[in-house]
């Protein structure tokens, strides 16, 4: 049982957090602080939090649990903002979409505190944002990707598992390199895609036209275009390494298919089709062995 939560970001994610650790039992107040003060209000309103602090210090003070629920390209103003205020011994996560910027600016900012970091990124959202929608059970069935420093106290690791797990959160623990790395290949890369994709399509000159004839598959391959702009910004930016790498594999695989297309090979096209099609068919989400072993 934590006595004090405070959450820096009242949005979805920071809500939805709040409202988990609640209905778990584990915290007896919820401390909120959103640089909107109406944010914070609707929060506090909502029953998400139980107290709107007028400062991120004040949220993290007397805090043994701190919830870092900014923006990524924030972290490291917030993580400034709060330092003077943790608690010793208090728990501190995140849950940005990238890891090792995140961390690189903990290295750089909590000095003698490093020891209270753990590094987190819930694998759960929607296409919506705002306290509003903030939902208890978002974590439930989900994946939870801790990546703590060498520096991170074994114990609060430990106490992060714990937390994640109670509200029913698969957690895993890898490096911030690999979560990296894979969430640019998963994540980060088909964000790109469908935001390219849809406008591609919608800026053309029919392109109202066309849109008004697309069907569920459509709507399946460009749902996650409609994700919140300024946090896609942010995760592409702050992983565009890693992203770009992706992308030069997918232009590597569109060409092939494409040369196949000109070359009027029927062959070679299908068996370009089969292998992902297959591959698609046999995978099962959270299971990385169902497509098969990875390649190079």
């Amino acid at each position: 049982m934590f006595q004090q939560l405070g959450v820096i970001g009242c949005g979805l994610i920071g809500g939805s957090f709040a409202l988990a650790l609640k209905r778990a039992g584990l915290v007896r107040r919820v401390v909120g602080y959103s640089k909107s003060p109406s944010t914070t209000e609707r929060a506090r309103k909502l029953g998400v939090i139980d107290v709107a602090a007028e400062s991120a210090l004040l949220a993290v003070s007397g805090s043994d649990l701190v919830l870092v629920a900014v923006p990524v390209a924030a972290t490291e103003t917030t993580l400034k903002a709060i330092r003077h205020g943790l608690e010793p011994g208090a728990l501190l996560m995140d849950v940005g979409s990238t890891k090792r910027d995140v961390v690189d600016a903990a290295r750089r900012v909590l000095r003698e505190r490093i020891g209270s970091f753990v590094p987190a990124h819930p694998i759960a959202g929607k296409e919506v944002s705002g306290i509003q929608h903030a939902d208890a059970a978002l974590f439930n069935g989900r994946q939870v990707i801790l990546t703590p420093l060498t520096q991170t106290a074994p114990e609060l690791v430990q106490r992060a598992t714990d937390v994640w797990s109670a509200m029913g959160a698969q957690v895993l623990k890898m490096t911030a390199e690999n979560h990296d790395a894979a969430f640019a290949a998963v994540s980060h890369l088909p964000h790109l895609l469908a935001f390219a994709f849809f406008g591609a399509v919608a800026n053309q000159p029919a392109g109202r036209d066309f849109l008004s004839l697309a069907g569920p598959g459509f709507r399946d391959f460009t749902r996650i275009a409609a994700s919140n702009p300024e946090t896609w910004r942010d995760v592409l930016l702050a992983n565009r390494e890693e992203v770009l790498k992706q992308s030069q594999r997918f232009r590597h695989a569109l060409d092939a298919l494409e040369h196949a297309m000109r070359e009027g090979n029927a062959a070679a096209l299908e068996g370009l089709i089969r292998a992902p099609a297959e591959g698609r068919a046999g995978w099962q989400m959270g299971s990385p062995r169902a497509a098969g072993p990875a390649k190079g």
